[in-house]
């Protein structure tokens, strides 16, 4: 015959090891919380595009084929004086076929004995031989000339005893680096110094020339 007090002792054993397996099933069955990891995103920002430099186009001047200053042959075509002032009238005859613009002043430069230079003073535009008158283009046809005059005094100024007797000179046509020569003879006084006109053309109403070309 069992006792009461070893029921009782084996009914808590067997309430305790009850309670320790439902905890221990709860404890297995519960969700872990899972941790989350902080956003590690990286923001790309593009690049500006670089900026694109367009240079300017190179400035180029036009060339007429063809065109340069050994086109032309130069010549003397008229003179005249008075009173101690003198003009002639020089030629640019165009010796090719293009027909070439002249616009502006030819350079001068006066040449005694044996082609050497002499003091030459250069004045452009009018003087006592003929009045100023502004430059203008002249198109200047194959076989066909373009015109300027060239004034002078041969009469002493200031120190001056005696002035050169020239043997020719060199003419440049305007825009060009060619030197052209032809002979004569001029008294050319105070100090060198001419006065030269623009080209121009055959009848052009601006020339007011005392020489006026005979070709």
């Amino acid at each position: 015959m069992s006792r009461p007090g070893a029921r009782l002792s084996h009914r808590w054993v067997v309430i305790s090891v009850v309670l320790a397996s439902i905890a221990a099933v709860a404890g297995c069955s519960s969700p872990t919380p899972s941790a989350t990891p902080p956003s590690n995103a990286t923001t790309t920002t593009a690049a500006p595009a670089e900026g694109t430099t367009t240079l300017p186009a190179p400035t180029t001047s036009t060339t007429v084929p063809g065109c340069s200053g050994t086109n032309y042959a130069l010549s003397v075509l008229g003179s005249q004086g008075a009173a101690g002032t003198f003009e002639v009238t020089f030629g640019f005859r165009n010796t090719s076929s293009a027909t070439c613009p002249l616009t502006g002043y030819p350079g001068i430069q006066l040449l005694g004995a044996g082609g050497a230079d002499i003091a030459t003073n250069t004045v452009q535009g009018g003087g006592e031989s003929f009045t100023s008158f502004a430059p203008s283009t002249v198109e200047v046809a194959g076989g066909a000339t373009a015109y300027f005059n060239m004034g002078y005094s041969d009469v002493t100024t200031g120190t001056e005893s005696s002035c050169p007797t020239t043997t020719g000179l060199e003419a440049t046509p305007p825009g060009t680096s060619t030197t052209l020569q032809v002979s004569g003879q001029y008294v050319v006084c105070n100090g060198g110094t001419v006065n030269v006109s623009p080209v121009f053309g055959k009848g052009s109403p601006e020339t007011q020339s005392t020489a006026p070309p005979t070709a």
